[in-house]
């Protein structure tokens, strides 16, 4: 039996087996039932979208992008499809925005490009980011946003959706409870537990509420799902960057999250309460300074801010330096301070840079570069470890999670927003805190998640849900095709076949020429080329015995080259024909195309 008849007979087997009732529970019933589904943020952290569709309505929570590996080369940010959203854009009703951070926001411009959305629900901080992002695409009129709270409200006609508080390290983070015909859901958003937090603290007594009325589905953050144990406090971090800065002789370089704008504030208030003046470098960085100042959230006055041009008219000890960088990022201040290209900054012997952060998985090699650069030219640098608290996360560990599952009490869990391993480990959590396994649902994006009569299942039926990946400001997909092509030549190189004929005649004048770069070393591969050069040869000659077009003989090169590469090199080269054509040819075609405008005027003139 082949493997593939084995399959199918399986298959068979296990559908016998299953009753017809339990077949029918797998099918979907779009008028009555309720539908859970991510088009991002399953399987990864970041691009952070999950809709809830009942009926004629769809709710959106989230909008966000995933920034890419180092292997999507010339690749800015990969996003969610949004084409069953683009399908069924009369059925949306609201975008709602948990938090402001780029995995949760970044996607929105992309997304009213495609789809005319009447309305984005964001909380306060959010809102200025999502506003500044869209005046920075020009679409600063494309929708209405509208503010938010935990004691707002959206209600449409089968949505009845509220809000709770959560501590995260981004002002007015908010939990969502949506009310639905089949069941109660809740979407955590981004989350920890701090019992100290610098400012408002989570709503435990809602959620608390929320157990005890009861909960269909909890959807809840996994990204710490492996890490045992609590969270540290952002006031002892605050605590430990003071006496940082406080004990540090010479300029001090800061270097964390822009979207921490908490923990940006401490650092600024550090720096000010110890005398010194402060310059804040990177793009991103800037412009959460600029929000964060607007909205009251960080409160240090002019007097304390200098630009670069005033970096060398103090003292070493009254400067402190704020900037982007602390994943390594090549573009980014921090790395352009430790390479020397920094338009008003270079690392002088005595200076001090702290890290207040810590890598983000697969960001290992790149900070361990920058911190070996810096070390290099003299900096004395500092990171975050157990022993010094520079850092905490704004994700729940372990006995957070915990915490979390005892005080919603949910029958159904799906974990969300962490990579695969980490949906698998919160869902283990879960299971320990007393969630049946066979009700925790770990999915895919593009899984269905049904809810009927306050029951969960996982359908048959998929949404679309690939990444799409954005090159510039294009969002139409086609850099998916585009960044093959790169990786094809990043590992394969490039072939180019010149080859000169005579259109007029159909006939090869000369031998081909083929021209090699990143494929092979050509002084030691004259015998390669050549034999190359002469398969082609041959190939077009035989085929242009017969009429053809020009497409004809680029497919007729690319056809007998490829495999004659891949059999003496094992490599598969992007081949690119050139087509020269003689120039009395040339000059017979243009008459000829000339002629037949003239004759189609005519033509036209005559009727």
């Amino acid at each position: 039996m082949s493997e593939k008849t084995g399959s199918r007979a399986g298959r068979s087997l296990r559908y016998a087996m299953i009753s017809d009732a339990e077949l029918e529970r797998k099918t979907i019933n779009h008028a009555t039932d309720t539908l859970v589904y991510a088009l991002g943020g399953l399987g990864e952290i970041g691009k952070n979208m999950y809709c809830f569709e009942h009926d004629d309505e769809i709710v959106i929570l989230d909008c966000g992008v995933l920034f890419p590996e180092d292997d999507l080369l010339g690749i800015d940010y990969v996003i969610p499809e949004f084409s069953y959203l683009v399908k069924n854009h009369a059925k949306i009703k609201a975008l709602i925005i948990t938090h402001g951070h780029e995995d949760h926001i970044g996607a929105i411009p992309f997304f009213l490009q495609s789809v005319h959305l009447k309305q984005i629900y964001a909380p306060r901080f959010a809102k200025a980011l999502i506003e500044k992002k869209l005046e920075e695409h020009r679409l600063s009129r494309a929708c209405k946003i509208t503010e938010i709270n935990s004691e707002s409200r959206v209600t449409t006609k089968h949505f009845n959706i509220g809000f709770f508080n959560v501590v995260h390290s981004i002002p007015d983070s908010l939990g969502v409870l949506i009310n639905t015909p089949n069941g109660r859901i809740i979407e955590t958003g981004d989350y920890k537990f701090d019992l100290t937090p610098i400012g408002l603290n989570s709503d435990y007594q809602k959620m608390a509420y929320m157990g005890q009325v009861g909960v269909t589905l909890l959807m809840s953050d996994s990204t710490n799902s492996g890490v045992p144990g609590f969270s540290i406090s952002e006031k002892k971090v605050a605590s430990a960057i003071m006496e940082q800065i406080r004990k540090t002789p010479g300029r001090l370089l800061v270097s964390t999250f822009a979207s921490n704008v908490l923990r940006l504030n401490q650092i600024l208030e550090a720096a000010v309460a110890c005398d010194r003046k402060v310059a804040v470098f990177g793009r991103s960085m800037e412009n959460v300074v600029e929000i964060g100042r607007r909205m009251g959230v960080i409160k240090i006055p002019d007097s304390s801010f200098i630009n670069g041009n005033e970096l060398n008219t103090l003292p070493a000890n009254r400067i402190c330096i704020v900037c982007t960088g602390s994943q390594g990022e090549p573009m980014a201040a921090l790395s352009r301070i430790a390479n020397g290209t920094h338009k008003f900054l270079k690392i002088l012997p005595g200076d001090t840079v702290l890290f207040s952060s810590s890598p983000i998985p697969g960001n290992g090699v790149s900070v361990s570069a920058v911190v070996n650069q810096l070390t290099r030219v003299g900096a004395n640098v500092v990171v975050n470890s157990p022993l010094t608290s520079f850092h905490t996360t704004g994700h729940a560990p372990q006995e957070e999670q915990k915490l979390m599952l005892n005080l919603v009490k949910p029958k159904y869990f799906m974990p969300v927003h962490g990579e695969y391993k980490m949906l698998v480990q919160h869902s283990a959590t879960a299971q320990e805190t007393g969630v049946p396994k066979e009700n925790c649902l770990i999915c895919s994006n593009g899984d269905i998640v049904v809810l009927r009569d306050e029951e969960c299942f996982i359908a048959d039926e998929r949404v679309q849900a690939d990444a799409i990946y954005v090159d510039g400001n294009d969002a139409s997909g086609l850099s998916t095709s585009v960044i093959k092509d790169r990786q094809i030549l990043a590992n394969n190189g490039l072939v180019a076949v010149i080859v000169t004929i005579d259109s007029r005649y159909n006939k090869i004048l000369c031998r081909p020429n083929i021209v090699s770069r990143g494929f092979v070393y050509i002084k030691d591969s004259q015998t390669l080329l050549k034999e190359a050069e002469l398969v082609v040869y041959e190939a077009l000659k035989q085929k242009m015995q017969q009429r053809t077009t020009f497409q004809d003989l680029k497919n007729c090169i690319r056809s007998s080259l490829e495999p004659f590469l891949f059999k003496k090199t094992n490599r598969n080269p992007i081949v690119i024909p050139v087509i020269l054509n003689q120039k009395a040819a040339i000059a017979e075609l243009s008459n000829k195309a000339q002629e037949h405008k003239t004759t189609r005027k005519k033509t036209k003139k005559e009727d």
